[in-house]
């Protein structure tokens, strides 16, 4: 199967799987760390769950509370508008020499946020990740400090780091 047809199929197994998401059930099943299967970030709750499908149904496997980009209501659009991104992307890099503790990659911009900024004659930025620390950050902005990420605790991003393959494909909510 080529890169783009398992994209394609993987985007439309997680469009199914997010719909479904709503209706499953909200508690974490907790356990021992096991691979997940898609991840599901809500920016208005500021909700990053883990998921794997059991019996063609969501179930939850862990939910994160999580700091966005110092400006997050809206699509990213640029480079610099400290927005997350929106949309369906996938995990396609790590990085364990992160100053950020630990990082997975978002492969943000995809051809089509490529094409919107260009049409605006915008650089649609990107190195957009899930990280952990650095903790003083967070102790002096408290919420939403980063330039676009995702933000967890080093603990956290530890569990994440252990669960998430890559390739894993993540769908960015407002």
């Amino acid at each position: 199967m080529t890169n783009l047809n398992r994209r394609t199929v993987l985007s439309a197994s997680l469009a199914m799987a997010i719909a479904n998401v709503a209706m499953a059930d909200p508690t974490p099943t907790g356990g021992a760390l096991s691979k997940v299967e898609f991840l599901v970030l809500f920016k208005s709750t500021r909700k990053l769950g883990l998921y794997r499908a059991v019996d063609g149904k969501p179930v939850l496997m862990r939910s994160y509370g999580v700091d966005l980009g110092f400006s997050p209501r809206g699509d990213k659009g640029r480079e610099g508008d400290g927005r997350t991104p929106e949309g369906t992307y996938f995990i396609d890099r790590r990085n364990p020499n992160s100053a950020y503790h630990l990082s997975l990659g978002i492969s943000y911009p995809d051809v089509n946020d490529m094409a919107e900024a260009r049409a605006k004659g915008l650089d649609p930025g990107g190195d957009i990740f899930i990280h952990g620390g650095p903790t003083s950050f967070r102790d002096r902005f408290k919420r939403d400090w980063t330039a676009g990420c995702i933000a967890v605790t080093d603990r956290e991003i530890e569990e994440i780091w252990a669960m998430v393959p890559m390739g894993t494909p993540i769908a960015i909510r407002s």
